[in-house]
């Protein structure tokens, strides 16, 4: 067996880290999912011996998972939001394919793969865990708030509710572009009068 070091999420989107014993990563893998945790990262531990070559480390017998410890740590420059123009084509885009009959778990995934801004597919591939763990879809966006503000997620709540979400997602990326042509035409009055 041999030891694995993992970055894994929990069901809230807390990272979490540690070491495990299993007998491959595909096994380490399979236990971080059984024990409630999303993956992003399985290593393998290597030591170095004695002679300076690294070597496999020989673990005990007993395939056990150490409970999770929080990463602290700071990230400089790390870019967290999403600039509103790709929300709000992720926004019409969502809207589209739950209209055609595609089921949310399913368009979420869709959306991901074809997401090119990294931070926003990393919060697709997110919502889409939560959704398939049982959340709601208001819950799921409810926890990136740096990216969906609460009108967004109480929007979705209640398209939710009613069962008119392709309809409250419409209604969302439209203001949403209400909001950015407003925002871009109060800047170009701004810049205005500094030009002439």
């Amino acid at each position: 067996m041999a030891r694995f070091n993992y970055v894994a999420l929990d069901a809230r989107g807390q990272e979490a880290s540690g070491l495990l014993e299993a007998t491959s990563s595909n096994a380490a893998i399979s236990q971080l999912r059984q024990a409630g945790y999303f993956p992003t990262s399985v290593i393998e531990e290597a030591i170095i011996s004695t002679d300076g070559k690294e070597a496999r480390r020989r673990a005990p017998t007993a395939a056990r998972v150490t409970k999770p410890r929080a990463k602290k740590g700071i990230v400089l420059f790390q870019r967290r939001k999403v600039k509103s123009k790709i929300l709000m084509i992720f926004t019409r885009q969502l809207a589209t394919l739950i209209d055609s009959g595609l089921p949310l778990l399913r368009s979420l995934n869709v959306l991901a793969k074809q997401e090119r801004d990294k931070v926003l597919k990393n919060t697709i591939d997110k919502l889409a865990d939560s959704v398939q763990s049982g959340s709601t879809f208001s819950d799921a966006l409810a926890l990136h708030p740096k990216i969906f503000n609460n009108l967004y997620v109480n929007m979705i709540k209640a398209g939710e509710v009613g069962g008119v979400l392709e309809l409250v997602l419409t209604r969302l990326s439209e203001f949403q572009e209400k909001a950015s042509k407003i925002k871009n035409k109060v800047i170009s009055a701004m810049v205005y009068p500094l030009i002439v």
